[in-house]
């Protein structure tokens, strides 16, 4: 699907905030005729990744810094009400579950593929949701959190970033393993919201990726 492509290359930053989004050039990537772009394009606009100006053209939305606290806080709001919860209920079926999200995210990391490794920290949360008994908590998570994932793109080729995911994971999995809620809220909190202090810095290497 043309819109479900289209959002992944820009969440991904394949296509950075900015680019101009040529109708033409959509058309040929997706081997597809414009109505489908067009309507993508619409509903990407929707979601505030996509700005089109009429007579000036369309183009990717740039990131909203001001617009990133406030995912921040509705992530932590709803996965750490989420890992409280499942620190009362888990069982080791599900604690095995969450290894073999960590264990997939480890080969991507040694692998230095920088995708899998994404595609795995989705897995993680959005598998701590499902074994909570609340998977609508994720799909609300994952809407909220479009222009997080432009800045968590940009984080990923530091130097250490991957290790230090990987051991935030890791101490969430052991809180929850323990039965300890408060923990597991910490841990989780600490975790989601390492992307606010980045955020100077991000905006000062990219500047004209921001808004």
């Amino acid at each position: 699907m043309v819109q479900d492509e289209l959002r992944r290359a820009i969440l991904a930053m394949e296509i950075t905030p900015g680019a101009a989004l040529v109708e033409k050039e959509l058309t040929a990537r997706f081997g597809t005729s414009r109505t489908p772009v067009r309507e993508a394009l619409i509903r990407l606009k929707e979601e505030g990744l996509v700005e089109i100006f009429p007579q000036a053209g369309t183009f990717v939305a740039r990131i909203p810094t001001e617009a990133i606290p406030e995912a921040v806080f509705i992530r932590q709001a709803l996965e750490c009400a989420t890992v409280q919860l499942l620190a009362r209920t888990v069982t080791e079926q599900a604690i095995a579950k969450l290894d073999a999200t960590i264990a997939r995210q480890h080969e991507a990391f040694e692998a230095g593929d920088q995708e899998g490794f994404h595609l795995a920290d989705e897995a993680f949360h959005e598998t701590l949701a499902v074994i909570a008994g609340y998977p609508g908590i994720w799909k609300i998570a994952h809407a909220a959190k479009s222009q997080i994932d432009r800045c968590r793109r940009m984080t990923l080729p530091v130097p250490g970033r991957m290790a230090m995911v990987m051991r935030e994971h890791l101490l969430i999995i052991d809180a929850i393993r323990r039965h300890d809620g408060s923990a597991a809220e910490v841990a989780m909190r600490q975790h989601l919201g390492t992307l606010l202090p980045d955020l100077l810095r991000l905006q000062a290497e990219n500047p004209d990726y921001f808004a």
